[in-house]
């Protein structure tokens, strides 16, 4: 039987489609184009090849392409005869997931990793800050990434993949010394993986090096891909940096470049969360307002994400609500949310009404009652998912509301109590606070 590149089985007689699976694969994890190209040709190849299938519905659904994702997941399904144990549990991961049984999901993620560890494609879809268990909605979901990945650390051993992986986990968790001789050695084995760039930018944000990470970022984006799945993100990434640095001249050049909706490279919801964080994060450090912008992505956002789903896409789009000031899109995305959330269908909860009525507040000049919404949420980003970077968009704001009502001492206690290390607030005014 032929293998993957972490000596798991495939159930293919073509050593042609094993061998343009094991380029797709790489590709998925590393993030570089073409790897649902190559799950074509190993299909070409093969067409009952069904883990080919399975790869390809990963990597549209990434994408933003569900339609496109469910059928390659479906045709996974309908091809999936003679399989291994592992093939098959990786196909049922992914269909699990793919309808929205993420309790059931993880569980069967948990599961097939104590038998399987080194299924790498299902670590990746779970253990990323936006992943599976990352948007779960659970309080203590960053521990639990970090927990998983030290489980299946002696499993991949000095892999590059894992390496960026397990850092980046480790570094959301808070544990920086941990992350850090872990990055580096991904980046030093192969340059050409996304996923370690990602992970560099974000333990220099997090601990406090923005200046390296910049450096880095810049130079990296370089020879990466313009349609490379991650080059709107880590422009993202680099533009923060800029931003912090009071570099506006090149942050806006990397929005332009890069983030705003006709050049950012990833899907829908990378996207809307990326344009919609750099326009309000640029706003708060006290550069003015893109109406234009603002309108094409609240317009993007009512088009491509019509309905609630995940929580920090949808965190972007109730923010673009209010600063349009429309209250009857917000109102309804609320009770939508709402009516999830009581289903158990939707992750956050009542969190993100919560967070939509503070906005709104924010909007319309009343700083008290977006303090009065905003406070009690202190300490519960986990529920929407995503990254510590991406929820400084959260705090930063709370951090604004409280220098705007004149309530500097509370603006001095959230500020005490950031997570050491991390870097600066860029929020105008704080200096005097900070």
């Amino acid at each position: 039987m032929q293998s993957d590149r972490y000596d798991l089985p495939l159930s293919t007689a073509s050593s042609t489609a094993r061998d343009a699976y094991r380029q797709g694969h790489d590709l998925a994890l590393t993030l570089y184009p073409g790897a649902v190209e190559a799950f074509d040709r190993a299909l070409a190849a093969d067409p009952g090849f069904a883990l080919a299938h399975a790869g390809k519905a990963q990597v549209l659904m990434r994408e933003g392409k569900a339609v496109e994702a469910r059928a390659a997941l479906a045709a996974a399904k309908d091809t999936a005869t003679d399989l291994s144990e592992r093939e098959a549990g990786h196909i049922g991961f992914f269909d699990l997931a793919f309808s929205g049984r993420t309790d059931d999901a993880i569980a069967a993620l948990h599961t097939h990793l104590a038998t399987w560890p080194r299924d790498a494609l299902m670590v990746a879809s779970a253990a990323n800050p936006n992943g599976l268990i990352g948007g779960s909605g659970r309080i203590g979901q960053k521990r639990q990434i970090a927990v998983l990945m030290d489980s299946l650390a002696p499993h991949y051993g000095d892999d590059y993949w894992f390496l960026a992986y397990h850092a980046t986990a480790l570094s959301e968790d808070g544990q920086l010394a941990a992350a850090r001789p872990k990055i580096e050695r991904s980046v030093m084995l192969n340059r050409k993986n996304a996923h370690a760039a990602h992970g560099f930018a974000h333990v220099c944000y997090e601990s406090g090096e923005p200046e390296t990470g910049r450096g880095f970022l810049a130079s990296w984006l370089t020879t990466y891909p313009s349609d490379g799945a991650f080059h709107g993100h880590l422009s993202w990434h680099l533009a923060l940096f800029e931003l912090g640095a009071g570099n506006w001249t090149e942050a806006l050049r990397l929005y332009r470049d890069a983030i705003a909706l006709d050049r950012h490279s990833g899907g829908p919801q990378q996207k809307m969360t990326d344009g919609t964080a750099f326009l309000w994060r640029s706003e708060l450090a006290g550069h003015p307002r893109d109406t234009a912008a603002w309108r094409a992505i609240y317009d993007y956002g009512a088009g491509a994400l019509p309905r609630p789903g995940a929580g920090l896409a949808d965190l972007h789009v109730i923010l673009t609500q209010a600063v349009w000031g429309d209250d009857s899109a917000l109102s309804l995305r609320t009770r939508l949310m709402e009516d999830l959330a009581s289903a158990g269908r939707h992750p956050s909860g009542s969190y993100l009404p919560a967070l939509g009525r503070g906005f709104v507040a924010f909007e319309r000049g009343d700083f008290d009652a977006a303090i009065a919404a905003f406070a009690p949420l202190v300490g519960q980003n986990e529920r929407i998912g995503g990254s510590r970077a991406q929820h400084d968009l959260i705090e930063f704001t709370l951090v604004k509301a409280y220098l705007n009502a004149s309530r500097l001492e509370e603006a001095r206690d959230l500020l005490r109590a950031r997570r050491p290390g991390a870097s600066g607030v860029t929020v105008a005014g704080v200096t005097a606070v900070h």
